[in-house]
């Protein structure tokens, strides 16, 4: 491979003209078919398998019309004080506001509060619920501003007027976290290169790629329904890829310039050399992304493939249009140790003899491996102590910002009707095989209303047909409590008596219990995902490193790295450690989604470093270095470019941080801890020691399974022959001796 990627930079560098030409149409093509393309609504959201979705496609097919997973609202009026809202005047501004509700094309229903008992028993708090033809997720951005507009009036009138439900639920915009993240990462790439070309370089790349990324996926969204939320994560992830992947082949281009190679020959051999650890790191993360089709649910998998998509294009730019950059950039790009002015063309050369910072570190790390890796080991240990007590769960309106006014509407429903209020339980009772459906119905009213932690049961409403109905259950206790999935259960439970008793059929759905069921079921899947993606990296790597126990170490340190962060996870947004700083208004359950997210995400970027550090570890013990020197040597021309990337990282994903939206706050805040964890406590420590441990033995490999595995040579041992024999004389003498 490395010989192959060799005469690809070569040929990069030496057709510019040609590889600029066609990325510049490639990104031309993909804006014109993103403009051109009819507009994408938001995907259609289904969780296949849970008995919640089976409820939503029963009521379906027994209620035509219903809407019934469509996106529902509540719009809640409180009166001044000393005033009810059943006195005159208020009941008709909240008849009036209700007829302006009825208006939009998508509503499906909207239950007058006075007609439906809406009104709470001291009569201050009244609210109207709206109900849509679509999903939240798929409301046009039109009927949710009709919405927020709608209680204008009566708020002129003198009431409190706040609206709750999934009818609001939005994408958090990260258009400004992008641009802190590009900042931060320009001031690094600077001050890594001291050059602001060659840092610009890994930046344009990157933007061209995620470019090209997310308008391929604008262009396709509405024929394969990708929605307006799949290029999130693919940006996200292809602008962190793209930035590290540029910065690899750069630094290493100056690295080859230093040791006095031509131009064209330094960018072949940075395109074989770290080009090679760039396909590889880029594998990883493809198959980390493509992997969360294990989870089988089908919005989650259109993301990761739209960002493995994204991922391949950024390793592509690496491998092509970074040499072909290099070819114009010409003397501009400086090697290694000489560092351009920048604002003008003089060198600061390094000082000749003092070893670099990476240097000195590894050194220390291969006198004091035992310290080192006992340290780095109980530090993460500690950090992932909490992780014990994780609990899982989807945020609800009570865990927004009290500055929202989904927040305060689910604080008056509350405060009006009880905390179970918010998370009403729907109860669907197929009779459809039973021989006396109204006594089924009956009974399963029944036995719910003996179950603890239930508020009110509501009577049973049967279909036209009268082989279906559906009971509203109210629980005592707020949606996103334990208590609340323990009664979801008890149902269950009881539906299986029921079903054996009369033959009919209970099943529990609404937002709440879809909320348990998707965590449930993304608890269920992260262990077969775990195992998949570090399972198929593993192989992988093997192959990459010829090597069992450096690959086995890579996935043990990542598993550490992991749990640590969401140790840290667990500490701030569930038991409120540093919640001020964070500014965390409310702890809850951790996001269902963090675990396997954050899995998926860093595994990936961890692997880079892996792949890109100890790669140059490996080339440096191929090429007749003792283990521990090349321990040292890898951290030499390495450690910087990996450090870079990671404070890149970090910065991009600490952007998300300050958004008001806790579950993107939680994911950014899980993200960079896990990176920082991840990059300077296991690669940057825990791997050398452990390297430095096992000394010749890190790099054993069966004689079968060396003989059965292709050899890739991603060190680029292959260049010592097709490219040395040329311009070293005694290069040829040592292969033969070899």
């Amino acid at each position: 491979m490395a010989t192959f990627l060799y005469k690809l930079g070569r040929l990069a560098f030496r057709r510019r003209h040609f590889v600029a030409l066609v990325w510049v149409a490639l990104l031309t093509l993909a804006g014109v078919g993103a403009a051109s393309a009819p507009p994408a609504g938001s995907t259609s959201f289904s969780i296949p398998g849970t008995e919640a979705q089976k409820a939503f496609d029963l009521l379906e097919q027994r209620y035509p019309g219903m809407s019934a997973d469509g996106a529902t609202a509540r719009v809640v009026f409180k009166a001044p004080d000393g005033e009810k809202m059943t006195d005159k005047a208020n009941k008709a501004t909240v008849r009036e506001t209700v007829k302006e509700l009825q208006s939009g094309s998508e509503v499906a229903s909207v239950a007058d509060p006075y007609a439906g008992h809406a009104v709470s028993k001291d009569g201050t708090i009244a609210y109207a619920s709206v109900k849509y033809k679509v999903s939240g997720m798929e409301l046009e951005d039109s009927a949710k501003d009709a919405l927020k507009d709608a209680g204008q009036d009566a708020r002129d009138a003198g009431l409190t007027v706040e609206i709750g439900g999934d009818a609001l639920t939005a994408t958090p915009e990260t258009g400004s976290s992008e641009v802190i993240g590009i900042a931060i990462a320009a001031v690094v790439l600077v001050i890594t290169f001291g050059s602001l070309l060659a840092a610009g370089f890994p930046l344009l790349t990157a933007i061209i790629g995620v470019g090209i990324g997310v308008s391929t996926i604008t262009a396709l969204a509405s024929a394969l329904d990708l929605g307006s939320t799949t290029s999130t994560l693919a940006s996200m992830i292809g602008l962190a890829v793209g930035i590290d992947y540029a910065l690899f082949i750069v630094s290493r281009y100056r690295a080859e310039l230093a040791e006095g190679r031509e131009r064209e020959e330094a960018a072949g051999r940075a395109v074989g050399t770290a080009g090679s650890a760039v396909v590889f790191a880029g594998l990883t993360v493809v198959i980390a992304l493509v992997g969360l089709s294990v989870v089988n649910i089908p919005m989650l998998t259109k993301m990761g493939v739209a960002a493995a998509g994204t991922v391949a294009i950024a390793v592509l730019i690496a491998l092509t249009l970074i040499p072909a950059l290099l070819g114009y950039a010409g003397r501009r790009i400086k090697p290694a140790g000489e560092k351009s002015k920048l604002l003008g063309g003089g060198r600061t050369p390094k000082r000749p003899g003092r070893p670099n910072m990476g240097t000195r570190w590894a050194s220390f790390v291969v006198r004091r491996p035992v310290a080192v890796l006992l340290l780095g080991v109980i530090g993460l240990g500690a950090a992932a102590i909490p992780a014990a007590s994780l609990e899982l769960g989807l945020p609800d309106d009570g865990s927004q910002p009290v500055s929202t006014t989904q927040r305060r509407a689910y604080d008056l429903l509350s405060e009006g009707f009880g905390p179970g209020f918010n998370g009403p339980l729907m109860v669907v009772v197929d009779a459809k095989g039973s021989d006396h459906p109204k006594a089924a119905f009956t009974k399963v009213g029944d036995e719910i209303k003996g179950l603890k932690d239930v508020v009110t049961v509501t009577p049973a409403t049967p279909n036209k047909t009268g082989d279906t109905a559906t009971i509203t259950v109210v629980p005592d206790s707020k949606p996103s409590s334990a208590t609340t999935e323990d009664l979801v259960h008890a149902i269950r439970d009881k539906g299986a008596d029921i079903t054996s008793a009369t033959d009919a059929t209970v099943l529990v759905t609404g937002s709440t219990a879809m909320n348990i069921d998707v965590s449930q079921k993304l608890n269920d899947a992260l262990l077969p995902y775990l195992a998949l993606v570090v399972g198929l990296a593993f192989l992988l790597l093997i192959v990459v490193f010829r090597s069992i126990l450096v690959p086995l170490k890579a996935a043990l340190g990542f598993l550490l790295s992991v749990m640590a962060a969401l140790g840290a996870v667990v500490a701030v947004f569930q038991w409120g450690w540093l919640s001020g700083l964070m500014n965390v208004e409310e702890t809850g359950p951790v996001m269902s989604m963090m675990p396997i997210f954050m899995v998926g995400v860093v595994f990936g970027l961890a692997m880079d470093y892996e792949v890109f550090l100890v790669t140059r570890m490996r080339e440096a013990y191929v090429h007749g270095e003792k283990p521990q020197q090349a321990v040292v040597t890898g951290f030499k021309h390495g450690a910087r470019v990996v450090t870079a990337a990671a404070v890149i990282m970090i910065a991009v994903f600490s952007g998300f941080i300050g958004s008001s939206e806790s579950m993107v706050k939680m994911i950014g805040f899980g993200l960079a801890v896990a990176v920082f964890f991840d990059a300077f406590i296991v690669r940057m420590a825990i791997v050398p020691a452990v390297l430095a441990l096992l000394g010749k033995r890190a790099w054993w490999l069966p004689k079968w399974l060396d003989r059965a595995l292709p050899n890739v040579d991603v060190e680029g041992d292959g260049l010592r022959t097709d490219a040395d024999r040329r311009t070293d004389p005694d290069a040829e003498k040592e292969l033969v001796r070899a």
